[in-house]
């Protein structure tokens, strides 16, 4: 650990309110119990907790090239969301952009230019045989691509709670972006995907379990490193009943028949191997929005652009059935309250500023 790192974690560790954070979880633990007694959740702290040293900025390409600096980035992060007195639960990950599992399947990455700042992603293969291959191959090595980076982070993760006594306790180390099924699948594959769905369906079926299996075997050695929780977990510092935040943005190209062929029984395997969890989306997913309502263990949904969604739709199959919607641009649940429209107390809301 380097010295500016450790002066900037004891900063952190200083300004952790425990009665604070306490209160916050509370009320977190209470609104995804669906006891929360107002229509929305909008949780905020009592006031700002301003950093005593001064926080680096940290780029992407540099935090992924050097352990300590992706500490400061997630840590940054957690000392911004004190300063701003926000809602949020104090969290940090290890972040190395969508293509953690595809990039061990063998695909290559992609960087932006690093004043860019932003996160990487891969090339797809765009090839049939290239994923006989890799279906044939089984489970790739894991420690290839990031795979490796994102585990010796987690342990470092792990080695900073044991020296920093408040952050361990209320600084929650959120699973790496793993994506969802189908997001995996597509990211390796390519976009010729949506034509050999049609042409090589058991191909397909074929690869998502491989993926499935892949995700599972590495989820299972992050847990290792980061046990799950009884109360559950957290994800972009909102809290989840489950351990898992699984990604389908390319569940919004398919049919909603296809998504209950080639999705819904791949998440649900997931679901049911780490206690449940919650879905994300970009884009439009009202279609599909009723089939995601059926998975077992869904209790949470995120959507990134809910202007382009049916939000009576989905109210209809989120928090109408119990399963709470999170990350809503509060604009949006005053409007449907507005238009009579019951949230169940099951929507937590976000201002556009702390988003």
């Amino acid at each position: 650990m380097n010295d500016q790192l450790k002066r900037c974690l004891d900063d952190l560790e200083n300004r952790i309110d425990p009665c604070e954070e306490e209160r916050l979880f509370q009320e977190w633990l209470q609104f995804s119990a669906g006891e929360w007694k107002d229509q929305y959740f909008l949780p905020q702290r009592s006031q700002p907790n301003l950093p005593g040293v001064d926080w680096p900025t940290v780029l992407v390409n540099d935090a992924l090239e050097d352990f300590d600096r992706m500490a400061l980035q997630q840590y940054g992060f957690c000392s911004n969301e004190l300063a701003y007195a926000g809602g949020d639960l104090l969290n940090a990950r290890c972040n190395y952009g969508t293509s953690i599992i595809p990039l061990l399947f063998g695909v290559q990455p992609f960087f932006m230019d690093k004043n860019v700042d932003t996160l990487p992603t891969s090339h797809p293969l765009q090839d049939k045989t290239a994923i006989r291959r890799l279906v044939e191959a089984g489970i790739p090595d894991l420690r290839q691509g990031f795979g490796g980076r994102v585990l010796e982070m987690g342990e470092r993760f792990t080695a900073i709670a044991a020296a920093y006594p408040l952050i361990g306790q209320y600084v929650h180390v959120v699973h790496p972006d793993l994506q969802g099924t189908m997001d995996i699948c597509e990211i390796v594959w390519g976009s010729s995907l949506f034509l050999d769905i049609y042409d090589e369906p058991q191909l397909v079926h074929d690869f998502l379990n491989l993926i499935v299996e892949t995700y599972s075997t590495f989820m299972g050695l992050w847990q290792r490193i980061h046990p799950p929780k009884s109360w559950g977990s957290v994800h972009w510092g909102i809290h989840l009943n489950g351990s898992i935040m699984l990604r389908e943005d390319s569940a919004t190209n398919f049919s909603p028949k296809m998504v209950r062929q080639f999705i819904l029984p791949y998440e649900q395997t997931l679901l049911d191997n780490f206690g449940g969890g919650g879905i994300h989306f970009c884009g439009r997913g009202d279609h599909f929005i009723s089939i995601l309502s059926e998975l077992r263990g869904l209790h949470a949904v995120n959507m990134s652009q809910p202007e382009l969604n049916d939000l009576r739709k989905i109210f209809e199959y989120t928090v109408a059935r119990g399963i709470n919607l999170i990350g809503l641009d509060l604009q949006f649940a005053e409007q449907a309250l507005s238009d009579g429209i019951d949230l169940h107390n099951r929507v937590h809301c976000v201002l556009p500023t702390l988003k």
